[in-house]
């Protein structure tokens, strides 16, 4: 089973000079949690939650660790281009690759999605979601026993 049948694309996009605030913005209005960054269709890095969490932590964050509510720091995710807080070293793989060497890479790096990448272009991002998806369609194939 290869990636191509599996992968969304187009990939849903951010570029490095976007802002912090626009990145989580596409992640939730998508409801996705990566988002590859790119050039001229060129990936150049990935931006997650997790890195705008780490970047931007919140009040509530800050006050657990103190016991109590104190004001946040004061970095507005709105002048934060992307470029500061994304990944540049991005773990992708071909549309050809089958979809059992992305589930396998995504468990072994603990990483929730994939770039596509065909001829040093973007051409799609292949989720944990997408493997499920994949998965279950097999198991629905394949004859039960019992």
């Amino acid at each position: 089973m290869r990636i191509s049948a599996w992968m969304k694309y187009p990939a849903i996009t951010v570029k490095p000079r976007d802002s912090a605030d626009h990145a989580r913005d596409v992640m939730e209005k998508h409801r996705i949690n990566q988002l590859p960054v790119v050039v001229d269709d060129r990936l150049v890095g990935i931006v997650t939650d997790r890195d705008l969490r780490d970047a931007f932590p919140s009040v509530f964050d800050s006050a657990e660790a103190f016991g109590r509510r104190t004001r946040a720091s004061g970095v507005d995710p709105a002048t934060i281009p992307v470029a500061d807080v994304m990944t540049p070293t991005v773990l992708t793989l071909a549309p050809v690759a089958s979809v059992a060497d992305a589930a396998r890479l995504m468990r072994r790096e603990r990483i929730g999605a994939i770039p596509i990448v065909d001829a040093g272009r973007l051409v799609g991002i292949l989720s944990r979601s997408d493997v499920l998806d994949a998965f279950v369609d097999v198991s629905r194939a394949a004859p039960s026993s019992g």
